[in-house]
């Protein structure tokens, strides 16, 4: 008893280790199976007892024809012969005894009991006997002989066919009660099937409430866990952690949900690290624009022009240096409009422009339609720095920077180009990876302008929004991006 019960539970455990798809599966196949079974069964055995009844039916009618056909047409048959009223070669004895042989090897053939089948050779045996006594009639016929032994052989026809008339008599009373003997039998398999039908809804039904308890169990469980974790997780702790539930539908799910704990807890510790870095490049850039270097020489250049007496370009640049300083301030905002930044670009242009008069010109160009919309400051100045200090002033001859912002797919996009010295195909992938990647703003040499910009468009637009760097050596080089249009009310 214990072996069974172990059975059975280790039968359960690996039903209850499947996925709750399988799980339900089986269920419905067991189901179906417990239910069609005793069905197929009850079928198959009315579809047996049917044929039966039937074979027994056919053998009777059988032979009640055949015992007619004994009884009466042989008898009359040689009594017409015997008469004189028919010859013996005229008679139909011997094609009435071959069709009585043939009825009995018919009903041989769908004879199945030992007692029945012997009753048929012994009925078959005296037609032979019928066929002998026949045969020596007719040799008495063609001897001629008398009346009175012709009588004593149709005496000995007639009690060979009663003989036959009576085995075939007893033949259908014993096929008659075999058939009451299989009406006995089948009344007890339907009491029994019955009783199978009965058993089998009562464990349908418990099997059915047991694995609906199973499947339940096995999703609510998991899932208030889930639920658990996810609380958990939503307050903060990413510590939190729960064991795989064992279930393929919901393992998953939680393997994600404890990976996704740890990645968010990766992605805060991250954003901190960035949060930090951006602080450190956006105090990069400002000091970058107000270096003791770039003040020394704007300062000296006002000094110089005062000197010659050139007051139109002193008001000149010391109105863009104001308002190079007040733009890049911004009262502490992040965002500006098109049209400032770009004017902030043109004041630092203007400073830089008087003192490079002999190496630099430029342009600034941009669609008016998006001069109030709204863009994050300091985006385009480093760009700018940065191509002058390393584009024009390594290149011979007069340099030209040109500026632009246009609008394409609902995006506004930038560009500044100068003819300065360009790079290489080395030194621009050195460049591509040096900006794009995490690394900290000491080792960046003299590009942290480009770095400062690159991070700052992805931590505050999406992560496609990113420069674009082409270059050729020795004619100059391009550096553009694009970020989402908004309105001006941003």
């Amino acid at each position: 008893m214990k072996h069974q019960i172990s059975v059975i539970e280790r039968i359960f455990s690996v039903f209850k280790s499947r996925s709750i798809k399988e799980r339900i599966k089986i269920s419905y196949v067991i189901i179906i199976l417990l239910m069609i079974l005793p069905t197929v069964i009850t079928i198959s055995s009315f579809v047996v007892q049917m044929v039966r009844y039937d074979l027994i039916i056919t053998n009777v009618s059988k032979a009640d024809r055949l015992n007619q056909t004994v009884k009466v047409e042989i008898s009359d048959e040689i009594w017409d012969i015997v008469a004189g009223n028919k010859k013996f070669d005229e008679g139909r004895q011997y094609d009435i005894i071959d069709g009585i042989n043939a009825s009995l090897e018919d009903i041989m053939k769908t004879t199945d009991e030992r007692e029945n089948r012997q009753m048929l050779e012994v009925a078959g045996r005296a037609v032979d006997t019928l066929k002998r006594y026949v045969d020596r009639l007719g040799e008495q016929m063609a001897r001629h002989s008398p009346v009175s032994e012709n009588e004593k052989s149709l005496d000995e026809i007639r009690g060979v066919v009663a003989l036959i008339s009576d085995i075939l008599q007893d033949f259908t009373v014993r096929v008659i009660e075999s058939a009451a003997i299989t009406n006995e039998h089948h009344k007890r398999i339907t009491l029994a099937l019955t009783i199978i039908q009965i058993l089998t809804v009562f464990f349908v039904t418990i099997f059915a409430v047991m694995t609906q308890r199973s499947v339940t169990a096995s999703i609510n469980n998991p899932i208030k866990k889930l639920e658990e974790l996810s609380t958990r997780i939503a307050e903060g702790d990413f510590a939190a952690r729960v064991k795989l539930p064992q279930i393929t539908e919901l393992d998953g799910l939680t393997d994600n949900l404890n990976i996704m704990a740890v990645k968010i807890q990766a992605l805060i510790e991250e954003n901190i690290r960035e949060q930090h870095n951006l602080q450190k490049s956006e105090m990069k850039a400002l000091q970058a624009q107000i270096t003791p270097h770039f003040l020394y020489n704007t300062f000296d250049t006002i000094v110089w022009l005062s000197e010659e007496k050139k007051t139109d370009q002193v008001i000149d640049i010391t109105r863009a240096f104001s308002s190079f300083f007040r733009i890049s301030l911004n009262k502490g905002k992040d965002y500006l409009t098109i049209r400032e930044e770009f004017e902030h670009v043109g004041s630092y242009l203007t400073i830089q422009k008087i003192r490079y008069r002999d190496i630099l010109d430029y342009e600034i160009e941009y669609e008016g339609e998006m001069a109030e919309c709204q863009i994050l400051k300091l985006l385009l100045q480093p760009l700018v720095e940065n191509a002058l200090y390393h584009g024009i002033k390594h290149k011979r001859g007069r340099g030209r920077i040109s500026v632009k912002g246009w609008r394409e797919n609902k995006r506004l996009c930038f560009s500044v180009q100068d003819n300065g010295i360009g790079m290489t195909e080395e030194k621009l992938a050195y460049i591509v990876e040096q900006i794009s990647g995490s690394a900290d703003l000491e080792d960046l040499d003299n590009i942290y302008g480009l770095y400062n910009v690159n991070k700052r468009l992805g931590l505050y637009y999406d992560t496609e929004t990113k420069l674009e760097i082409t270059s050729r050596y020795r004619q100059g080089t391009t550096v553009s991006f694009s970020i989402p249009e908004v309105g001006s009310n941003v």
